[in-house]
């Protein structure tokens, strides 16, 4: 483990849960930066005799994207978009290109989300239709962001801020908040990154949103650590694993314990390093996560050759290379018995060392 560095595998996600009709509350998306997935349109299926197909083909394209068939979701999303238009329908109409946007987010297909949001936010602002271009503006931003266009992404979610801000849907202002935070963390402005973080979380406490702030306690923890404010960093992640517990989410618990026992390495704190990453080992035990556990033991090696405890460190790093044998991966193997050699030299055992040649 190096000091001081900071880990390229920290993700910054934030999972929210917006009800609408057609999600079911609570359900944690898998990627905000991303937030936009979490930013749907409330589509209502009356029953409009004229426009009964292109309801039907609306609804069929939204139950296809959740379920992660994008390809069909578009060719219904396109169909249920032209008959609205051919009935004159421009709100519906606007509903139907906001979720194809969402759908050519989700495939990675940046240049057609600014297509489709661009043609929602027109038809949206004729129909005065704020929570509409809301929805339009986010998946601007996001596009924008992911094509590193930063100034445009900025201008767009700013604007998608104050919308937010003027009909006081904190959801919206949470997501924009967040995006904007992404986006100046993509500009390497960790600061300004921070500052929408923290208006953020200050949003979701209010509204007791707390997988959402878990993840925004996560994601300022790795600002912070990429700062290298271990200290800054170390607060926001125990906060961050007090609510990951109460949500009982272990997969968050432990992804952040490993980054809490890296920021208290850093910090030279070595007893609360060990301490978090035994708790990691153990709940990746739990969940037979053998990717973890192999991780954990390497790290609390490290740790434990730290304090000069260099028995203790030979016997995680003798697990990890039980491990690493187990899921047949040649460099963690190659990795531990160099540990090993290296403890063993550390101690003077010269003819143990020569075991892991």
């Amino acid at each position: 483990m190096q000091k001081n560095k900071w880990n390229s595998s920290l993700k910054n996600t934030l999972p929210l849960h917006i009800p609408t009709e057609f999600l079911k509350k609570n359900q944690e998306y898998s990627d905000i930066q991303e937030i936009d997935e979490a930013l749907q349109a409330d589509v209502s299926f009356k029953d409009e005799e004229q426009s009964f197909e292109a309801s039907q083909l609306l609804q069929q394209g939204i139950q296809q994207q959740q379920a992660g068939d994008y390809n069909a979701a578009i060719k219904a999303l396109q169909h249920s978009s032209a008959l609205f238009q051919a009935y004159g329908n421009s709100l519906k109409q606007a509903q139907a290109l906001s979720y194809l946007a969402l759908v050519a987010y989700c495939s990675g297909d940046y240049k057609s989300v600014i297509s489709y949001a661009q043609q929602c936010l027109s038809l949206a602002k004729e129909n005065k239709e704020q929570r509409l271009q809301i929805q339009a503006l986010s998946h601007l931003g996001n596009a924008y962001r992911h094509l590193k266009q930063q100034p445009e992404a900025i201008n767009f979610l700013e604007e998608c801020l104050e919308k937010a801000e003027q009909i006081q849907d904190s959801r919206s202002q949470i997501a924009a908040l967040n995006n904007l935070g992404l986006v100046y963390k993509a500009s390497n402005n960790l600061s300004k990154a921070i500052e929408y973080q923290e208006k953020s979380l200050k949003l979701v406490r209010e509204l007791q949103d707390n997988w959402g702030e878990e993840q925004i306690l996560k994601n300022l923890g790795n600002a912070w650590y990429a700062l290298m404010n271990y200290s800054k960093a170390t607060k926001y992640y125990e906060d961050c694993i007090v609510v990951s517990r109460l949500l009982k989410n272990r997969r968050t618990s432990i992804q952040v314990l490993k980054n809490l026992g890296n920021a208290y390495y850093a910090l030279g704190e070595y007893q609360k390093t060990i301490i978090h990453y035994e708790e990691r080992l153990e709940l990746a035990k739990e969940t037979k996560d053998t990717r973890a556990q192999e991780q954990s033991l390497g790290s609390l090696g490290v740790a434990c050759e730290a304090l000069g405890d260099y028995e203790g460190a030979m016997s995680y790093y003798e697990e990890r290379l039980r491990i690493a044998k187990e899921i047949k991966d040649r460099r963690s193997q190659d990795q531990a018995r160099a540990s090993l050699k290296t403890a063993c030299y550390a101690i003077g055992d010269y003819a143990r060392a020569m075991k892991y040649d």
